[in-house]
């Protein structure tokens, strides 16, 4: 591959994966700085990569890179990380529509691996297969997780009172 089809597809993969990789890393380690920068050496890495090599496989690649990098990150961190501007915005977003922020914070109290699978899933837009690889669980451990959370959800939702207007 010729040093300008390589460019192309970098940038191709750019356009397409930065937005989601950053809310990704940013869901990890809560700080849009940090996730930007894991997003950027994601993308360092890439260029070095072959393109036979990544190949049909290229959104796994990336998200597992990212993710291996985020929680990279996340372990050197020695602190306590205070809540981040970008977890401010979500909570005042969501806060327009209430019961978006009530299902918001019983996902919060869902383990972190049912956490992560319905991320993924829901704002990465990932399949089960694409889940599987880049969390290294089986496309039936995914789908229970998947399962689990959302009924957990369910069971919350139904049992939470009515509130009237």
């Amino acid at each position: 591959m010729n040093d300008s089809a390589k460019s192309q597809w970098i940038v191709d993969a750019l356009d397409r994966h930065e937005a989601s990789l950053v809310r990704y890393a940013n869901w990890i380690l809560g700080d849009i700085e940090s996730a930007r920068e894991v997003v950027q050496e994601t993308f360092l890495r890439l260029c070095k990569e072959q393109q036979s090599r990544v190949g049909a496989y290229l959104a796994q690649w990336l998200f597992t890179v990212c993710r291996n990098l985020a929680f990279d990150t996340r372990k050197k961190e020695t602190r306590m990380t205070p809540l981040g501007d970008a977890e401010i915005g979500v909570d005042s977003r969501l806060e327009q529509r209430e019961t978006a922020g009530e299902i918001f914070r019983m996902l919060n109290g869902l383990p972190k691996n049912q956490r992560e699978v319905v991320y993924l899933k829901f704002q990465c837009d990932l399949s089960y297969k694409e889940i599987s690889e880049i969390t290294k669980l089986s496309m039936g451990n995914v789908g229970f997780l998947m399962h689990t959370a959302l009924k957990t959800i369910r069971k919350q939702i139904l049992s939470a009172p009515r509130r009237t207007q």
